[in-house]
């Protein structure tokens, strides 16, 4: 079984996590949509259960993923299990529990200690394995303000290492040897965006984990979205937010993804692989730092998921005949 350790902390964990976005169900900001539609919170619970049996015992959320639903499912479908797992969850987004309307950010120390104890209780835990700061592009002078608090939660046990979940190079690297306990960057990353962006380099050279959000291109990579399907209003996909490229305001898949995604997909299947099994395999291969966390809100698609653990990385050449394919 693949194994990865979080940075310089120590942690170690599967070499694959469960993302845990959709199973947080509906809720919504001024821009619209940001959840991934209605969700089931007993198959939610099921899947968590089943990664656990699979092997997978790396589990990221967020406070704000469906106004606290997340959080407090993955905390039900724990108990009893806690000392199985490793938690990661994030803060810095103001939201309402009972109007699932989500609005602001939390930039400050004080609500940081607020949102981590909120956390907490959601959980049902008393510590957390890796605290992530959500707001990707907060000023680096407000973030280093917030290493001493960090810091001390270590010192009390709240939690054990923290993060911050960004696609900015220069925050990725701005508490790199500024806080002893900073362990990973959350970034967005898959096949169909390249092999070495700027966020991953930074994560090597530093010695931090990099968490591999969006690795399988938010369903592209798991085949089950072509140019015929279109996700429901509810979804984050069809909210034509500016950071959304993989999907069209229509919530139907963007032509230039597809076509990227034909244009690797005998590879990545190569071997007995599914397409999400071969899309993971690619993460493992380009970096030792990789640890993607494919979403999951299903027992079928966690199992999926965990049988990459058992194929392993992609070939160098298979990394390299990817490369090809998608600079031509």
């Amino acid at each position: 079984m693949m194994r990865r350790t979080l940075g310089n902390s120590g942690i170690e964990v599967s070499g694959i996590g469960m993302g845990c976005w959709a199973i947080g169900g509906p809720f919504h900001n001024d821009a619209g949509p940001s959840g991934w539609g209605e969700v089931d919170d007993a198959e939610s619970t099921r899947t968590v259960h089943r990664a656990l049996d699979l092997g997978v015992d790396f589990f990221d959320t967020a406070d704000v993923y469906g106004a606290g639903r997340s959080e407090r499912v993955l905390g039900r479908a724990l108990a009893g299990r806690r000392d199985r797992a490793v938690i990661a969850t994030k803060w810095g987004w103001r939201f309402d529990e009972a109007t699932k309307y989500a609005d602001g950010a939390g930039e400050t120390p004080e609500y940081l200690r607020k949102a981590l104890d909120a956390s907490l209780e959601r959980l049902g835990t008393d510590y957390v394995d890796l605290y992530q700061l959500h707001i990707g592009d907060l000023a680096v002078d407000l973030a280093a303000e917030l290493l001493g608090t960090l810091e001390a939660l270590v010192a009390e046990g709240k939690i054990r290492a923290y993060g911050w979940s960004t696609d900015l190079a220069d925050r990725a690297e701005a508490w790199g040897g500024a806080g002893a306990h900073f362990a990973a960057v959350q970034h967005d990353f898959s096949v169909l965006h390249g092999a070495k962006p700027e966020v991953l380099e930074v994560c090597e050279r530093l010695g931090l984990a990099a968490v591999n959000r969006g690795p399988l291109a938010m369903g592209l990579l798991t085949g089950k979205y072509g140019a015929g399907t279109q996700v429901g209003e509810q979804d984050v996909r069809a909210s034509g937010v500016g950071w959304m490229t993989l999907f069209g305001e229509d919530g139907r898949p963007a032509p230039a993804s597809l076509a990227r995604l034909e244009a690797v997909r005998e590879v990545l299947t190569s071997g007995g692989r599914t397409l999400a099994q071969g899309s993971l395999g690619w993460l493992w291969a380009v970096s030792g730092a990789t640890v993607p966390i494919p979403g999951c809100r299903t027992v079928a698609q966690v199992e999926d998921n965990a049988g990459a653990l058992e194929h392993g990385p992609l070939s160098d050449a298979q990394v390299a005949e990817i490369g090809r394919l998608l600079a031509a």
